[in-house]
């Protein structure tokens, strides 16, 4: 599967001493688990590149960021895959109505997402997908349903608008009720929403519950016949382009395989999206999609939710070129839990700052007390000659270890530093830690 660049990967110390194995929460069973593969595979639902990169981005990669490190810390190997939907309706009517071409705004808005990337020292994923360069997987995984009886064609009114190339094309749509016969899945297993939820997310999240001809109002678009002014592309199951859960379900097992380790996003991807997509992958593949499931939860601004169709973002590359420092942002966000719903606001961030003040120059009194006992220049190394602490069987170091792999709880984790630095502990192997695990260099 054709992947293009991500960006730079961060440099990423190794510490001294076992990491801990990681417990996360589940949105499928609603309890916190353990995740400790021999080898994790991490599916998190990348961008539509329209208008990027606000905090709420920020805080959903800054959180499965944080879980690839704990992972990696605790000795385990991690392979992680991204995608880019660059092929879906927010972005096409961007262009419409910007009227630029759809894939110059996807080109520069993936541009400027890779560099807040960047920025916030996420580490990259190890395969980066493009959903128009899996245009012919996609299709031939529609194809493959259709034969095993999990999708169906529906016609297209004679008043639909934009109109049809082909005025004999049709629309194609996942049978829900037959994937549940069919496959391991079954509608509402990872999401465990009500009904009622359901229905109101599956509308609010560009469901159509309503198209005639489809059976079931759950079902959901697998692939959109050409439409007049839209990109499409000529495939065996006929000229068109795919619909959003089936470009994730073809990128994610494409790249990491059959079964993921998690799944991963923003909470709001949980329904539909991720209900939908795991369909998919189980009506292509016979087999369960993810063993777990994760979501972080959401970013308001100014008492709303921050959201591109709202028009209330505050973008990382603003506050970057106002000066703001991306470790002080990257700090602002983990002072928060993942999982918790929280507002942005200055006096955040400052705080953040102000926290990050306060580390750097105790980190730095930390060195000068190593270089002025001559010892060597990394400052882990230089443990045993400074304060006696062994990093294997350092006190600070576990306890911020065990806070992390404890469903990625960064603000006690964050607390620990603080002691760190405000009891005059000298323990260096902090430096490295905080560095390793939260991604902030001191």
């Amino acid at each position: 599967m054709k992947s293009v660049p991500s960006w730079p990967a961060p440099e990423v110390p190794e510490v001294a001493g076992p990491g801990v194995p990681v417990s996360l929460f589940n949105t499928a069973t609603g309890v916190v688990e353990p995740v400790h593969p021999e080898e994790a595979r991490l599916y998190v639902c990348g961008i539509t590149p329209y208008d990027a990169t606000h905090l709420g981005h920020a805080a959903t990669y800054v959180a499965f960021d944080t879980l690839g490190r704990a992972w990696r810390d605790a000795g385990v190997p991690v392979l992680y895959a991204q995608n880019i939907t660059d092929v879906d309706d927010p972005l096409l009517e961007r262009a419409a109505t910007s009227g630029r071409d759809w894939r110059d705004i996807a080109q520069e808005q993936t541009d400027l997402f890779r560099e807040d990337m960047r920025a916030l020292r996420i580490v990259p994923p190890d395969v980066y997908v493009r959903v128009q360069d899996v245009i012919d997987e996609t299709a031939d995984a529609v194809s493959r349903m259709l034969e095993n009886g999990t999708a169906y064609r529906v016609a297209i009114g004679s008043d639909a608008s934009p109109a049809p190339v082909d005025q004999h094309a049709a629309d194609i749509y996942f049978d829900v009720r037959a994937a549940e016969r069919l496959t391991p899945w079954t509608l509402g297993e990872s999401s465990r929403y009500s009904p009622e939820r359901m229905a109101e997310s599956f509308r609010e999240f560009g469901g159509d519950p309503d198209r005639d001809g489809k059976r079931d109002p759950y079902d959901p678009l697998l692939w959109r016949a050409a439409r007049a002014g839209e990109p499409s592309w000529p495939t065996p199951v006929g000229a068109g382009r795919p619909g959003w859960h089936v470009e994730c379900a073809v990128i994610a097992t494409g790249t990491l395989g059959v079964t993921v380790t998690v799944q991963a996003g923003g909470r709001d991807l949980t329904f539909p999206h991720h209900e939908l997509s795991a369909a998919h992958a189980s009506a292509m593949t016979g087999e369960p999609f993810a063993k777990h499931y994760a979501h972080a939860g959401l970013v308001a601004y100014q008492g709303t939710k921050m959201s591109k169709s709202l028009g209330n973002l505050v973008l990382v590359s603003k506050l970057t070129a106002d000066g703001h420092d991306p470790a002080a942002i990257r700090l602002a966000i983990l002072r928060h839990h993942y999982r918790d719903d929280w507002e942005w606001s200055d006096t955040g961030l400052a705080a953040a700052e102000e926290q990050l003040r306060r580390w750097r120059a105790h980190a730095n009194e930390v060195r000068d007390r190593a270089a002025a006992d001559g010892t060597a220049a990394s400052a882990a190394e230089s443990t045993a000659e400074i304060d006696g602490i062994d990093p294997v069987d350092s006190p600070r170091v576990t306890q911020i270890r065990r806070a992390v792999a404890n469903d990625l709880n960064t603000p006690l984790a964050l607390a620990h530093v603080d002691g760190w630095a405000a009891s005059g502990d000298h323990d260096p192997a902090v430096i490295d830690l905080v560095d390793a695990l939260l991604g902030i260099r001191l």
